[in-house]
This record gives structure tokens, sequence and C-alpha cells, in this order.
């Protein structure tokens, strides 16, 4: 069927699948496969596991939303949860990794704004990609995601990945106007590229040092699928703004 109603910003293939148990998907044919996507970072424990199929039936026969104008006790554990896993403070729930990153973006920001900087910077690295949205477009790396989008925010100063030498030049030259770095600690659209040993507990010296923030995008590498909760475990580190 040619879904004519769609916007072409995708090109899928030509393949639907009717569902899913575990790590395997089954086609309109019949046809059985080994889902090595993983929904892109996102179906973690699988497809269809019978206990996260029981608590979505669960709580859809109760209430599904009320927006935040009030307590959301569910809300409220899970928050518990990710701060006890993680070291850090508190949570802010968001729809997607692209709203999770912008938030990040406005907390640098805002880091900047209670420094009096007056246009604060990021540093962000080279072949990065952290969403599809202006803010994070703009903190991205690679035409193919920016292109037809030239007018984009400024105020983001990219380096090499995992190039201190590099890092540290920038920060000699715009350390004053700096207010937050922005890093994947596994590129994920870049290639699957690993940070170097070390490399995140000296930005995170270094920023620790400058009063800027670390700000670790862990939306494809947290959550266990690096063999610690948080990639950043491996480090020994805590970073000031997670996002997954």
């Amino acid at each position: 069927m040619t879904a004519t109603c769609l916007m072409s910003t995708y090109q899928p293939l030509a393949l639907s699948f009717t569902h899913g148990l575990g790590t395997r998907l089954w086609d309109q044919g019949g046809r059985e496969y080994l889902d090595a996507v993983a929904g892109v970072a996102v179906t973690n424990v699988g497809h269809s596991h019978p206990l996260l199929v029981e608590a979505i039936r669960d709580q859809a026969g109760l209430l599904l939303t009320t927006s935040n104008l009030y307590t959301i006790d569910w809300q409220k554990r899970l928050a518990q949860k990710l701060t006890a896993l993680s070291g850090l403070d508190a949570v802010f729930f968001n729809n997607s990794g692209a709203e999770a990153n912008e938030t990040a973006l406005k907390l640098a920001r805002l880091h900047g704004w209670h420094k009096y900087i007056e246009r604060p910077l990021v540093v962000v690295m080279e072949n990065a990609f952290h969403g599809r949205t202006l803010g994070t477009l703009s903190a991205s790396d690679g035409p193919a995601v920016r292109l037809g989008f030239s007018t984009l925010p400024g105020d983001y100063i990219k380096v090499p990945f995992g190039d201190l030498a590099a890092f540290d030049k920038i920060c000699t030259t715009y350390g004053h106007r700096i207010s937050a770095v922005l890093v994947e600690p596994i590129q994920g659209e870049g290639g699957a590229q690993m940070a170097p040993a070390g490399y995140l507990k000296a930005l995170r010296e270094r920023c620790t040092r400058r009063d800027w923030l670390l700000m670790l995008d862990e939306i494809q590498t947290g959550m266990g699928r690096t063999g610690k909760w948080f990639a950043f475990q491996h480090e020994g580190i805590v970073p000031d703004v997670m996002t997954l």
C-alpha cells in the first residue's frame, strides 16, 4: 500500500511487522526476523514483555493522563528510581530524546545567565547527533541532517570527539563564554564511536574546575545497554545533566 498522505521525511523499507515477542518480529507473511534495531534504542526489554503488557493494560483501565497540574504517583516513583540509579538529584520528564536534549540546552543557557554571560556557549562534538529540533540540530553535526536548515541558532562550538588537546585549545580561547559541554559517551549516529578511556573523567575535571555543566546524552547508551545502568558509570563520574 502506498501511503501518499505521509510526508516523505523517511524512506522506509517495504516491510511491515504485525507482532513481536522478545527479540523477534513477524511480518505480514509470517516470516520471522531477529530485531537488531530495537526501535532505535527504545525497546530495551524486547517486544510484548508480559510484565510490561500487564502494567500498560492495568493502567489504561484506570487512568491515562491528568496532566502535570496534579501529583502523579507513578512519575514520582520513577523519578526516585532514576535518581537512585544515577546519583543525580532530580528528574524532568519529556516525550522524546530530542526534547530531553532541548531541555539540557535550555539548562546550559540558564546556567550561563546565572553566571552573567551575555551569550553563553555550549561545547559540542564533531559527528554528534542530539535530535532534529532546531536547537538539537544546531548542536549536531553532519550535512545530511542539517540540509535545508542553514539558519540555525548559534552559540555552539564543535571540537573533535575524544581529542582533549583540541578541547583544551577551545577552552583557552572561549572559556569565559562557555557554560556547558554536551557529549555522547558513545556516538551512535556518528558510527558507534566510543570515547577514549579517561576522556569523560577528564571532561568532568575540567567542567568542575571552570563551573561548566557536563551534560551527557545517554539516549542511546543509557538503561543498561553498555553493561552498567549508564555509560558514564564506567568512568566513575557523575554528570551535571544526563538525557535519556
